[in-house]
């Protein structure tokens, strides 16, 4: 049985696989880990996709449930005037995403927390996730309710999934939240969602 990546303290062996990734221009290079959201050779779509269709609604964006760090550190890299935070209940994760920050010479802050428990109090102008689907809709609810707490008036939510495999759950979920839900871009099935607060 494999083990779930939303794990705080993986047991899996570690595997490693380096690759570069060019995305609008800008070619990062990564470490990617077993255990952790998304082991593999490249960048997955959805987080491709919500990567090319980002534009930053101020100064300072939260990447939730960060991996191994490709949305976050893609977005720094585009924006470097953001001030990027990244969270991951995964310890492996932000491991590896300072590891591939410092790889890229990307300025970021990585932080282990269970969603956003462990933020000081802070507020964000962006808040992007490709959020993990498959740990319920329980989390996901939770994710999509509590940003709301830690998004400045005007800053929005952005989130990305496969609209048949749980995207529409979250697209509704957001639009009894926010009160409003708009369809950033579709691709291959995937969608990007943004609220804004």
């Amino acid at each position: 049985m494999s083990e779930h990546y939303y794990t705080s303290e993986p047991l899996s062996e570690i595997r490693e696989k380096t690759f570069t990734h060019t995305i609008k221009n800008i070619t990062l290079t990564f470490t990617s880990v077993s255990g952790v959201f998304a082991f593999g050779q490249k960048v997955d779509k959805a987080s491709e996709l919500i990567i090319k269709h980002f534009y930053p609604s101020g100064s300072s964006v939260l990447d939730v449930g960060c991996g191994y760090g490709a949305i976050g550190l893609f977005l720094k890299a585009a924006f470097p005037m953001q001030n990027v935070t990244m969270i991951d209940i995964n310890s492996r994760a932000i491991d590896y995403t300072n590891h591939n920050a410092m790889k890229n010479n990307l300025n970021i802050t990585a932080i282990k927390s269970d969603l956003y428990t462990q933020l000081t109090p802070s507020k964000f102008d962006d808040i992007v996730s490709n959020p993990p689907i498959a740990a319920g809709k329980l989390l996901n609810k939770q994710l999509i309710e509590q940003s709301c707490t830690y998004l400045n008036p005007g800053g929005a939510l952005w989130l990305v999934a496969f609209h048949n495999k749980g995207g529409s759950a979250l697209k509704s979920m957001m639009l009894d939240k926010f009160g409003n839900v708009e369809d950033i871009e579709k691709s291959g099935g995937i969608r990007v969602y943004k609220s804004v607060r």
